[in-house]
């Protein structure tokens, strides 16, 4: 017997905001909808996927799991995201920590 990945879950208060914001930063296109959770898929509806979920109560404490994103252009991309309703949190030799719409975090790499 073997498992495979599905997907990512990210719990959130307002899972269609947090959600419309990874659609406008990655560009993967939101598609299962119900009143209570958004799932943005890869790219050509390939696994794993990414799905919100709506939860009662707020983000409290750092996330034990986090994405990372990767780009070329790092600067540009950056400041896109910021654009977007993240937050810059700290700054390392070639990566950034930022805070989604909910405070969600995540990495932002230069590739």
């Amino acid at each position: 017997m073997t498992i495979s990945w599905y997907a990512v879950a990210i719990d959130c208060v307002d899972a269609r905001t947090v959600a419309a914001f990874w659609h406008d930063a990655t560009g993967w296109p939101i598609a299962a909808e119900s009143s209570d959770t958004r799932v943005v898929l890869h790219p050509g509806g390939g696994l794993p996927q990414v799905t919100f979920n709506t939860v009662p109560e707020p983000k409290a404490t750092k996330n034990r799991l986090h994405l990372d994103v990767t780009t070329d252009d790092f600067t540009a991309e950056a400041d896109r995201l910021v654009k977007l309703g993240a937050t810059r949190l700290r700054d390392f030799d070639g990566w950034s920590t930022f805070a989604d719409v909910e405070n969600n975090e995540f990495d932002l790499i230069g590739s």
